[in-house]
């Protein structure tokens, strides 16, 4: 893999001046958004391996290729993990891992957060590794702690690690999961083997990596 990744350019240098206000309103407004066919469906597949082999869940939310899912199979090997990632193309091409405590699904996560929540499930732990940082100002309502959706991870409880290589994206986090209730703490990675080919990219190109604990 080449180490060419560069590093996030973002004309925003502080936490977003509206994100108080929009981590509020989205606190304060349920979640309306029609659940769509395709993430039932791979719903569907979720509950039939649970009714089949009942177990806790790990959440490994916009798992990309699914490397990461495999990987924490092997980290929660009581768990069953479960890696979403709404692109058809990255979970194709997935290369398989050693355990088979995992499933994946081609769905939205908020989609799946709303049907877990519907089913009365929660996660022990919650994983958020490299999602789309959207690093134009004008889209802070498209990151994890500026959507509206964000009430869901919230209710879906459980131990919630968030990874990036843009430390403003990992404080923005922070402080919408204080402003929440939620209490966490933000720190460098360093020593844990990469969970992502996105973190291995970016180790090899010498970026800082951040993550959020709570």
């Amino acid at each position: 893999m080449q180490a060419n990744s560069r590093a996030v350019n973002s004309s925003q240098a502080w936490t977003h001046p509206r994100l108080p206000e929009l981590v509020r309103r989205h606190l304060a407004e349920p979640w309306r958004k029609p659940v769509a066919p395709f993430n039932r469906e791979a719903f569907a597949a979720l509950e039939q391996r649970l009714a089949a082999e009942p177990r806790s869940l790990v959440l490994d939310s916009f798992c990309g290729t699914g490397q990461s899912t495999a990987l924490l199979a092997a980290r929660y090997p009581n768990h069953l993990v479960v890696g979403v990632d709404k692109s058809a193309q990255r979970l194709q091409r997935h290369a398989g891992g050693e355990f088979d405590n995992y499933l994946l699904l081609r769905a939205e996560c908020e989609g799946i957060w709303q049907l877990l929540l519907e089913r009365g499930c929660t996660v022990d732990h919650h994983y958020l590794l490299y999602p789309n940082p959207w690093p134009k100002p004008g889209h802070v309502q498209r990151r994890i702690h500026g959507h509206a959706s964000l009430p869901l991870l919230l209710q879906l409880g459980g131990r919630v690690e968030l990874r990036s290589n843009w430390q403003l994206y990992v404080e923005e986090f922070g402080l919408a999961m204080t402003l929440a209730g939620r209490q966490g703490r933000i720190e460098r990675v360093s020593g844990d083997p990469p969970l992502t080919l996105f973190e291995e990219k970016y180790r090899k190109s010498g970026h800082p990596l951040w993550r959020y604990r709570g």
